[in-house]
């Protein structure tokens, strides 16, 4: 009884103590890092970015992981338990097999570089947005409808990165079958003139100065009377290239009478 009570009067303590040796020790790992990345310059921003925001998380879930242990090592001899029992064994690691996984995953999705904090992606053709947070076990992005969402590394079946230093504008204009093709074929051209001179500095430029790819039509896509155009921007003026361009179409479809797909009567 002396020795259980001994025990609980030292126990606040130690539990305080190592609470906060854990903290300090996260505290120094984290602000170490960012202490070399700022003197040093060997990783661009976004890379640099990246690996301390997925650091910051990493730490924060080893922190109180070792904690746990540490809490649990007063009750326990987590020795014995874990390796004198091949039942337990093989439980936890069918219990931690999705979670090993995420953390397989995620690193190897850091590792590779497919992904950077910031970074504007598609995950799975569904949902689209930017990267907020880079954690051991998910991704959220921020949608551009304001919802923030969360999805697992093992769930992530197919990834596209949009921020590689140049995006593809890509806008279309539907118009009814009774449309004649000839004059929405004229309206469109005039369209990517009418774009290359007014948004010509949203162009992607190549180390000349000379624009890779300019604001074109793509005649028809599709059997829908599907008329599109594109051009190769820098990321940063994507979103903006897009609303420029979608007005200019909206514009001259409403000019020039197209009759759209939805209604057999003109935008008049």
């Amino acid at each position: 009884m002396n020795d259980i009570s001994k025990l609980l009067e030292k126990f606040p303590i130690k539990i305080t103590v190592a609470a906060l040796l854990i903290i300090l020790i996260v505290y120094l790992i984290r602000k170490f890092i960012k202490i070399f990345f700022d003197k040093t310059s060997f990783l661009d921003e976004n890379r640099e970015e990246t690996i301390i925001h997925f650091t910051n998380q990493a730490t924060k879930v080893i922190g109180v992981v070792f904690f746990l242990l540490y809490l649990l090592s007063h009750f326990f001899n987590l020795e014995k338990l874990v390796t004198g029992s091949v039942v337990v064994a093989g439980a936890l690691a069918v219990i931690l097999q999705h979670i090993i996984r995420d953390y397989i995953m995620g690193l190897t999705y850091l590792f590779e570089r497919q992904i950077n904090y910031g970074d504007y992606i598609i995950i799975n053709g569904e949902r689209q947005g930017k990267i907020e947070e880079i954690s051991m076990r998910h991704l959220k992005i921020r949608q551009y409808d304001g919802y923030l969402y969360t999805v697992s590394y093992s769930n992530i079946t197919e990834l596209q990165n949009g921020t590689r230093g140049r995006r593809r504008v890509n806008e279309s204009l539907i118009l009814n079958y009774r449309q004649n093709p000839d004059t929405a074929f004229k309206v469109m051209e005039e369209v990517a003139r009418i774009c290359n001179e007014k948004y010509g500095e949203y162009l992607l430029k190549d180390e000349n100065g000379v624009s890779v790819e300019r604001f074109q039509f793509n005649q028809i896509t599709e059997l829908n009377v599907d008329f599109m155009g594109h051009c190769l921007v820098k990321e940063a003026d994507y979103v903006e290239a897009s609303k420029k361009l979608r007005y200019e179409l909206a514009l001259a479809a409403y000019n020039s009478d197209l009759i759209m797909a939805e209604s057999t009567s003109t935008s008049h």
